[in-house]
């Protein structure tokens, strides 16, 4: 490399320069630093003085019924909000108050297994973190853990920088991710820990998908590796080696429609795999978590495993709580390719037992596995239903299918839908108590049921860039009226009324 000799005069003049730059970047720092000091005690002391009525906060639900989280009763008061911030719960005065009379206050819901932006199936999904996250806030849904999704051969720190990409600055709910390995080897071993130093606590693993799917030796050494930093992996969990048979032996027959899906992903992959999964997890002596469990079998042999002393955790989605099986063998290609998706919808006998798994706590958390296609893209499968994008839509009619189905049809209480859908998913992935609960220092992120105001599923009237929905025609037992995000309005009656204000949520270590 090729240096210009500087004289003395130039040097001095050049150090100078420095000098006079590097004071005026001291100057403006000062300056940054202290006013964010400043601007910071402001904002404590607003919060203080709101929390002991000594102010008005800036807003105050009045009467609210919610559940308080210590006596996991429903408690009726005012909730006093400020700076963003639940800061009190009793009787409070506010610059906008609402009167909560007759409608159902919970805390913002959690979505812990969405697939935005996702390129899968020789597609990318419909909804982005645009159009995902507006449809999840419009329904009730105030953060959503997306799955950062490295190909094989790449780093976790490119998967987590892409997303961050797809996600920064579009998102109109609060967001984090879980972190999918798919790949095991010292490099990505070496990669954890620095997943737990950005915010990202909890991890993903497929049993199934050839481009996905990790082998039992790389999938034990990754469950050590997550629990010594106190992590926590779920597992999608379908035997891939049966399925690939009969779908084989489908083939053969000529059987190429969507009613072959589920008769190729019968309740026992699902089941097996589980009970594969766990015993694999007990030798590692890790907690585990079984996303989107659809079968009263796979459901026995968790409860099985925990007989054994294992913690085990189970996620459900609300499909299989209110769909079924039948909706594969519609003579109409596009109706029955729009109820493809993985484990499979199953048997009104299988819902039954997941909603008492959710009343008596066997199941832990709701959450929708967002994975959006249009019905022009599940085209792709006509003639083969192998090549259907799998996937269903479903952030935005959560929460009304949920009370509908669930707290209307006593099935459950308004308390379990307030655990399953906010608490439980806040504490098990790390976010509690900042998300998750009606608490002074929690986020003021609220959702406002009316379970009067009935209506009915439309997709039309829909954010959704799918273009359809699962759940078209059907009548709900009321609807969200409001839905605020860190204390803005952000849904007031359908209407999405703030932008892209979303912000990454760094999570710790959970514990439920």
């Amino acid at each position: 490399m090729h240096r210009t000799k500087r004289n003395r005069a130039d040097t001095a003049a050049c150090s100078t320069v420095k000098n006079k730059e590097r004071m005026i970047f001291m100057a403006v720092t000062t300056e940054s630093y202290a006013g964010k000091i400043q601007r910071k005690l402001l904002k404590k002391q607003k919060v203080i003085e709101a929390a002991s009525g000594r102010k008005k906060a800036d807003l105050v639900l009045k009467n609210a019924t919610f559940v308080n989280v210590f006596s996991n009763e429903l408690t009726t008061c005012d909730i006093a909000c400020a700076n963003g911030l639940i800061v009190g719960l009793g009787d409070y005065d506010g610059v906008v108050e609402y009167d909560m009379t007759g409608k159902i206050v919970c805390p913002g819901f959690i979505d812990a297994h969405t697939h935005f932006d996702l390129d899968v199936c020789n597609t990318t999904t419909a909804d982005n973190f645009d159009t995902g996250t507006r449809s999840a806030i419009r329904g009730g849904t105030t953060m959503v853990i997306d799955f950062a999704c490295p190909n094989k051969g790449e780093s976790l720190q490119y998967g987590l920088d892409l997303w961050h990409k797809k996600a920064d600055g579009r998102s109109s709910c609060d967001y984090s991710f879980h972190m999918t390995i798919d790949d095991w080897n010292d490099a990505i071993k070496a990669e954890v820990p620095k997943m737990f130093e950005q915010g990202i606590s909890s991890f993903k693993m497929y049993m199934t998908y050839p481009a996905m799917m990790i082998g039992d030796k790389d999938l034990f050494y990754a469950l050590e590796e997550i629990k010594r930093f106190g992590g926590i992996a779920g597992v999608h969990c379908e035997n891939a080696g049966v399925i690939d048979a009969l779908i084989e032996q489908h083939k053969k027959d000529g059987k190429m429609k969507p009613a072959s899906h589920p008769e190729c992903r019968p309740n026992a992959t699902e089941a097996e795999a589980v009970a594969h999964l766990l015993r694999i997890c007990e030798v590692a002596d890790t907690p585990v978590v079984i996303v989107h469990l659809s079968t009263k079998e796979a459901l026995g042999e968790v409860l099985a495993a925990r007989a054994r002393g294992q913690k085990v955790y189970v996620e459900t989605c609300p499909h299989y709580l209110t769909l079924d099986e039948s909706g594969y063998y519609e003579e109409d290609f596009r109706k029955a390719a729009g109820y493809i998706c993985a484990p499979p919808l199953r048997t009104k006998a299988d819902q039954e037992m997941l909603w008492k798994g959710l009343y008596n706590g066997a199941i832990q958390t709701v959450s929708t596995d967002h994975c959006s296609f249009t019905l022009a893209q599940k085209e792709a499968g006509r003639g083969d239903f192998t090549k259907i994008p799998g996937g269903l839509p479903g952030v935005e009619t959560r929460g009304v299918l949920m009370y509908t189905f669930g707290v209307a049809a006593g099935k459950i209480t308004k308390e379990k839908m307030a655990e399953v859908l906010s608490e439980n998913p806040a504490k098990l992935y790390g976010a509690y108590p900042r998300k998750g609960a009606i608490l002074p220092g929690s986020d003021a992120d609220i959702v406002v049921y009316d379970p009067d105001a009935d209506t009915t599923v439309c997709a039309a009237d829909m954010i959704s860039a799918a273009e359809y929905t699962p759940y078209e025609g059907m009548r709900t037992s009321g609807s969200i009226a409001q839905v605020y995000l860190r204390g803005q309005l952000a849904v007031d009656h359908g209407e999405v009324r703030t932008g892209a204000i979303g912000t990454f949520i760094p999570r710790k270590t959970g514990c439920l």
